[in-house]
């Protein structure tokens, strides 16, 4: 089995607040991200933000950027290589949204901030990525190639 898991998560601002997921974490309390997740076999980084995103919240999104490629070691020894996207909201949808997801935010900086403060996160990645996509750290989406 692979200990390297390739992930996408996205950046989604509207009027000041930042789209989050908040997710259950079999019986602790809850914690916060972006719109993230896997991406599957036979898929690409760019399909997969733009489905996690309309699985976890019921949003149609725009791609508007690459933050990066992020990579974390978890301390149980499996390492994310997380595809940062910046995007912006379309439309929402009146779609079911996975049953993981217990509810979607519209959060402001400051809010995401005191979850990090309080270990809501659900990793240093969360808060990285909203830094780095407010300081301007984007890349053109021709950076991947599928």
């Amino acid at each position: 089995m692979s200990h390297i898991r390739s992930t996408a998560a996205c950046v989604i601002q509207q009027n000041g607040r930042y789209l989050m997921v908040e997710e259950a974490r079999g019986g602790k309390a809850t914690v916060f991200n972006q719109p993230a997740g896997h991406v599957e076999p036979g898929e690409g980084p760019l399909a997969a933000i733009v489905r996690e995103v309309k699985e976890e919240t019921a949003w149609q999104v725009t791609l508007t950027g690459y933050l990066g490629l992020y990579v974390f070691h978890t301390p149980e020894g499996v390492t994310f290589h997380s595809h940062g996207f910046v995007a912006t909201p379309d439309t929402q949808l009146n779609t079911p949204i996975d049953s993981d997801i217990t509810a979607t935010h519209w959060l402001t900086r400051q809010e995401i901030e005191a979850l990090n403060a309080a270990q809501r996160l659900r990793s240093p990645l969360v808060l990285k990525r909203i830094i780095d996509a407010s300081n301007g750290h984007c890349y053109p989406l021709t950076v991947i190639r599928e």
